[in-house]
């Protein structure tokens, strides 16, 4: 069952204030992720545990700032909150397991990089922007 959207509100604009386009639909997700085909895609995959608010929106947020090379999109669906959009999105790699919060990154349409929730937890915020800033650096133009 979703949260209340008055409780994700402000963990959604952590993203959204940042750059990050908001998935609420199943067809929202496939038409950014047509769009995806060039370039390079980041997606968060946001959440309400202490994790995604310490460590990975912080991060997204740190690693951002500070790159020479920028992802082309950022999107992002809420895993406890908007279900359709979620699972569609998790369908984009079914090989990975669904993790919350997540990164995965996407460069002409093939995921080249994902950042699991246990690659997150227990780390710092700066550590979680290394690991993005490096795959910036490795497929952005």
């Amino acid at each position: 069952m979703p949260y209340s959207p008055l409780l994700v509100k402000p963990m959604k604009e952590e993203l959204t204030s940042i750059g990050f386009k908001e998935l609420l639909t199943s067809d929202d997700v496939d038409a950014a992720m047509k769009e995806a085909e060039t370039g390079l895609t980041l997606v968060a995959i946001n959440a309400v545990y202490g994790c995604a608010a310490g460590m990975a929106r912080p991060g997204a947020r740190i690693a951002l700032e500070g790159a020479s090379k920028r992802p082309n999109r950022l999107l992002t669906v809420f895993a406890e909150q908007d279900l359709e959009a979620t699972a569609r999105m998790r369908s984009y790699f079914l090989d990975i397991p669904p993790s919350e919060p997540s990164f995965a990154a996407f460069k002409d349409g093939e995921l080249v990089y994902f950042m699991p929730r246990h690659r997150i937890e227990g780390r710092d915020a700066q550590a979680v922007a290394r690991d993005l800033s490096d795959v910036f650096d490795e497929f952005g133009e």
